[in-house]
């Protein structure tokens, strides 16, 4: 099984890289080969089965040489984040658009029919979304960021139909913990809350307590891209986008599993002052219903706790102290 990961030293492609290593198959057959494709790479591995690959994903010719001896799986995850491809129109023009579509072509004209799995978003369906959704709901992308990845979702599609590239186009909710202070990332507070909160640090929330957004954890999410990889055989003209199941919270809600997982102390130092845009954007996501996600084997965290402790997994819980001195993990 030869698999290439691009945008490989992001946040979810390092977790993803590291789970394909440590499992070491794909689709019931042994991984011999993990290609990695990014700007640049924070590690080297050691592993003979990787090769990595340190140039940009907009460079055809690059592409053409990593392809040329075959490939079984494509993870594409590599994206120019919505408030950095706003601001730079021409960047995120040149990487989440023409870039993805030349990877399709070039998927296309090779042996077999290589499986993508395209990680899309739920930018896509802009900012005034209806009092409940599912996964019929018409995209309406805000944003220049929404509005690439639905085009790249649309090719994916058709390509799949025509029976040339085994596509699969998952749209991501915010996913958490990341590294704290990304650039260019409009949902980075979600990651931010949870970081600061966990490190008993001031972190002031620029949206209100009332605030409600779809989370999922990097574990989950890795979860969700290798299970997308998977599936088998889809008839043609099945769809090939799908919404994965999300959980719906408000800040106050993920508030309370952080301060039953690490104490009431961080409460304190927790403060809010909403910013309209982003409420606007980041803070009314309504319910949403995905059971034909969910029928193939995709999920979300399960819960708030179960949110925080997966999102959060390097970080141990606080002891609390119970009546007679004895302490146990929250």
């Amino acid at each position: 099984m030869r698999v290439l990961i691009t945008g490989a030293n992001g946040f979810i492609g390092q977790a993803l890289s590291q789970r394909l290593l440590r499992q070491g198959h794909l689709r019931g057959e042994r991984l011999t080969l993990l290609r990695l494709l990014d700007t640049e790479f924070s590690e080297t591995f050691s592993d003979e089965r990787v090769r990595q690959h340190a140039g940009s994903v907009a460079d055809p010719v690059l592409l053409r040489r990593i392809l040329a001896d075959g490939i079984d799986v494509v993870f594409h995850l590599v994206s120019i984040a919505g408030g950095a491809a706003e601001t730079d129109y021409g960047l995120g023009y040149q990487v989440n658009l023409l870039a993805s579509l030349e990877l399709l072509e070039q998927l296309r004209c090779a042996a077999g029919c290589p499986v993508l799995v395209f990680a899309s978003s739920v930018a896509v369906y802009g900012a005034s979304l209806p009092s409940r959704m599912d996964e019929q709901t018409v995209p309406q992308p805000a944003l220049s960021y929404g509005a690439h990845k639905r085009m790249v979702e649309i090719a994916v599609q058709d390509l799949a139909r025509r029976g040339e590239v085994d596509g699969r186009a998952l749209r991501l909710p915010g996913i958490v913990a990341r590294p704290s202070g990304q650039q260019g990332l409009r949902s980075a507070f979600m990651s931010d809350l949870l970081h600061s909160y966990a490190a008993n640090r001031p972190f002031t929330c620029p949206v209100s307590p009332e605030a409600s957004a779809w989370w999922m954890s990097l574990h989950c999410c890795v979860d969700n891209l290798l299970r997308a990889a998977e599936i088998g055989a889809l008839p043609a003209q099945a769809s090939r986008v799908w919404q994965l199941p999300v959980l719906r919270l408000t800040v106050a809600e993920v508030v309370a599993a952080l301060a039953a997982r690490f104490g009431n102390e961080p409460r304190a130092r927790l403060s809010f002052r909403p910013e309209p845009e982003l409420e606007r954007l980041f803070g009314a996501f309504p319910p949403l219903r995905t059971p034909q996600a969910r029928a193939l084997g995709l999920h979300h965290d399960g819960n708030a706790a179960a949110l925080v402790r997966n999102a959060l997994l390097s970080i141990p819980a606080r002891p609390r102290v119970l009546p007679g001195n004895l302490a146990y993990e929250a």
